[in-house]
């Protein structure tokens, strides 16, 4: 089935091409927020109700998926933690673009990179470590790595830092393998049976690409939970 190699999304990529299409979507998802935010920003300032268009506009299509993120955030974190709503719903829809992208044939795969992988990882890892200072201080913040049995907290503190360290690499590792694999099935199918059976795959691939950056999403949020409640558990 030569003739149907046109369609496998996996084409081979250097880290670079892959990096430097990372930064591009990066770019162009401020670009396309700022653009949307635009006019929102003017009604603000003249005091006006905000009051969505009739027919379609950028602003009202980011605000339905952002409305639509909200309640999701919402119903994890509470909606009394919406202060940390741009990083969730940047790593969310960033993930996701980034492995719907990688279906079309041709283009990089992005989250198949650990240049990409680890520095989302690296950014979700600081972020929630930030929060947690911030939220109980930073001596409260090291003591709950110690557990509640004082003689026991050497050795729990260490285990604790081992785990929490090691998120970046889970982080890393979960994405990175699942989009491989899913990229490999799609192209041996593509190779194997040509394009109708391959449409059952790419429909796969989609529901996978959507999945992943849910499951990333799910686990920043609740990293961002343990870290900042731990003063209130003790």
């Amino acid at each position: 089935m030569a003739g149907f190699t046109y369609l496998s999304p996996l084409i081979p990529h250097d880290d670079t091409q892959k990096l430097v299409a990372g930064v591009l979507l990066g770019a162009l998802l401020l670009y396309l927020g700022a653009r949307a935010a635009k006019p929102l920003r003017a009604e603000r300032s003249r005091k006006e109700l905000i009051i969505p268009k009739s027919k379609f506009s950028l602003t009202g299509f980011f605000d339905m998926l952002m409305e639509s993120f909200i309640r999701f955030q919402d119903s994890v974190l509470g909606k009394e933690n919406r202060k940390y709503l741009p990083l969730c719903a940047s790593v969310f829809f960033f993930v996701l673009l980034a492995n719907l992208l990688a279906l079309i044939p041709g283009m990089p795969v992005i989250t198949n990179t650990v240049w990409i992988n680890v520095g989302i990882a690296l950014v979700v890892f600081i972020a929630f470590n930030a929060y947690g200072i911030k939220e109980n201080g930073l001596w409260g913040y090291i003591k709950h790595f110690g557990g509640p049995v004082l003689v026991l907290a050497p050795l729990i503190m260490v285990l604790e830092i081992m785990s929490v360290t090691l998120r970046v690499l889970t982080l890393n590792l979960r994405l990175y393998w699942v989009i491989k694999a899913d990229h490999i099935i799609l192209d041996t199918a593509v190779d194997l049976v040509g394009l109708i059976v391959p449409v059952f795959f790419y429909m796969l691939g989609s529901f996978i690409s959507f999945m992943q950056a849910f499951v990333f999403t799910i686990l920043t949020m609740i990293y961002i939970l343990l870290a900042t409640q731990h003063g209130e558990e003790h």
